[in-house]
């Protein structure tokens, strides 16, 4: 069964870093492109980076040059450092597999991981 865990997130100041987590089960990690995500009430999720088997990686225009996602195959997981965070980036935050087109994969997503920039 495919199973994603998202974790790290919490409140963090105007500027600050996070470092989120996500393990992923029951998929072959290694072979799989892998994407955040990050959704607000209301609001459609929306991609925020995403990275392919051979570390190649791609981020929204909102967050370019902030946040940087990486991987550890030797783990399973997918981590999404995000540094010099505003206001907007307040949200849950998810991970999934991804296709060429950053589209998710799977429809259970896990239950993420809450962002909330305030000061």
């Amino acid at each position: 069964q495919v199973q994603f865990v998202e974790s790290g997130g919490g409140l963090v100041q105007p500027g600050g870093s996070l470092r989120l987590s996500c393990a992923a089960s029951g998929i072959i990690f290694s072979n799989s492109a892998m994407g955040w995500y990050r959704q607000v009430p209301g609001k459609q999720r929306e991609s925020v980076a995403g990275i392919n088997y051979y570390d190649s990686t791609n981020y929204a225009d909102s967050v370019k040059g902030r946040f940087t996602i990486s991987r550890d195959n030797a783990k399973n997981t997918v981590y999404l450092q995000m540094n010099s965070l505003k206001p907007e980036d307040t949200a849950v935050y998810y991970c999934n597999a991804r296709d060429w087109r950053g589209r998710p994969l799977y429809d259970n997503w896990g239950q993420g991981t809450q962002v909330t920039v305030s000061s």
